[in-house]
């Protein structure tokens, strides 16, 4: 899923986007105040050329946004596996550990455990 995700990024513009959203998410309604805010945006302003430029510096930062987006989207994505299967703290017991991956333990008829 994250790489057609971050096949889809093209533009500068939704490269921006992009990470401007995962930096509100990860930082909240305060992100527009953050230092990492406020450098994306230079950046994003210093590489802006008009349409009859090419400039290979726009596209080194162009490349460098795209990989800081899917590092981004990534990590935060990586930390909500993680604080599902791994947040709860302790040892779980067999059968929620089974239940975590979709099995469930098999049972004996009549309840009984395995012994004859």
């Amino acid at each position: 899923m994250l790489s057609v995700v971050m096949a889809a990024v093209t533009s500068p513009l939704r490269a921006c986007r992009g990470i401007l959203k995962e930096i509100r998410i990860a930082k909240g309604s305060g992100y527009r105040n953050t230092l990492v805010y406020k450098h994306v945006l230079e950046q994003f302003r210093r590489n802006q050329v008009t349409g009859a430029q090419f400039c290979r510096a726009r596209m080194d930062a162009l490349h460098a946004a795209r990989t800081y987006l899917c590092l981004l989207t990534s990590t935060r994505l990586h930390l909500r596996l993680h604080e599902r299967y791994h947040a709860h703290g302790g040892d779980r017991a067999l059968e929620q550990v089974a239940g975590l991956v979709g099995l469930r333990l098999p049972t004996q008829p009549g309840g009984k455990g395995w012994e004859t």
